[in-house]
């Protein structure tokens, strides 16, 4: 059950980030991309470790795994806000190139 439960959350997490591949296409601009892009890979990137986790049962692997996820989760955002804000400043306009 347990095996079956975390391949069932990794296929969630696949679809999702296929779908965000998808929506990051759509988008026809930097800022819009940037925002779809950092969902994705946060979330999706999310789903993933946690279907891995539960896939493979709470143990030590599992604790190194959450502490790369907490990581994971404090970075992302921090990076992509860092890699949006120096856009801006340095005058990136919003629209079509």
């Amino acid at each position: 059950m347990q095996e079956t439960i975390g391949t069932l959350i990794i296929i969630i997490g696949v679809v999702f980030v296929a779908i965000g591949v998808i929506g990051i296409y759509r988008f026809d601009n930097f800022y819009a991309r940037a925002l779809v892009s950092s969902k994705v890979d946060t979330v999706g990137y999310l789903t993933l470790m946690i279907g891995v986790m539960i896939k493979n049962g709470f143990s030590f692997f599992s604790l190194k795994v959450f502490v790369i996820l907490v990581i994971t989760m404090i970075i992302n955002p921090l990076i992509t806000h860092s890699m949006v804000r120096s856009a801006h400043i340095s005058g990136y306009k919003i629209g079509k190139e």
